[in-house]
């Protein structure tokens, strides 16, 4: 009995850690059609809408033609953030690329993503 009182209180405690919680304010960025050369810097914003401190601690992209920059310190409750995507612009065609957020939120992997064609 002293065993399942631990474990749920364990579990608990663990859900009442990870209530951190992402709210963005778009999850695809469009860049429509732009032009070969043109600035590839695009913004996404959200919120904190858990009750504790969220902290990313990584982002990957799907190639190296997508560079994330992402906050440095922790984003507290309620508080508004953003993660810059900088793409290179220097090739033609489309593109859809998917950008990966690892953190300690409620969900600790968060997936964005970037598309637009670029003409020459």
């Amino acid at each position: 009995m002293n065993k399942g009182f631990l474990f749920a209180l364990g579990l608990l405690f663990s859900i009442g850690i990870s209530a951190q919680e992402f709210q963005f304010e778009k999850e695809i960025i469009n860049y429509g059609k732009i032009k070969k050369g043109d600035d590839g810097k695009r913004v996404f914003e959200f919120t904190n809408i858990g009750k504790a401190p969220l902290i990313i601690k990584e982002i990957k992209t799907s190639c190296d033609c997508a560079v994330p920059k992402k906050p440095e310190k922790p984003i507290m409750p309620n508080e508004k953030a953003t993660i810059t995507v900088s793409y290179d612009t220097s090739k033609t065609g489309g593109f859809s690329k998917e950008i990966v957020i690892f953190s300690n939120a409620k969900k600790s992997i968060k997936k964005i993503k970037i598309k637009g064609f670029i003409s020459k």
